[in-house]
């Protein structure tokens, strides 16, 4: 994804907020529960291919749950 794309900064949270939710050993299901929100919002945003919005407070909402600190989110993907 192009970095200068404006839609970079939803892949970039989405694909950290699956590596931190996997961290904390979280099923999308459990995770989703625990930030009432629906399960399938939550698979959007974290799927390469799918742009779906959010708001910062739901990203606000998400590192609570993570209990992280709301910039792990925004760091830069290391390259494969």
């Amino acid at each position: 994804m192009d970095r200068e794309d404006e839609n970079y900064i939803y892949y970039l949270v989405g694909q950290n907020l699956k590596k931190q939710r996997k961290l904390k050993n979280l099923s999308v299901a459990k995770f989703a529960l625990l930030c009432n929100y629906s399960e399938g919002f939550i698979m959007n945003i974290e799927s390469p291919n799918y742009k779906q919005t959010f708001s910062l407070g739901t990203l606000w909402r998400f590192a609570k749950v993570l209990n992280i600190d709301i910039r792990v989110l925004f760091e830069e993907l290391k390259d494969k």
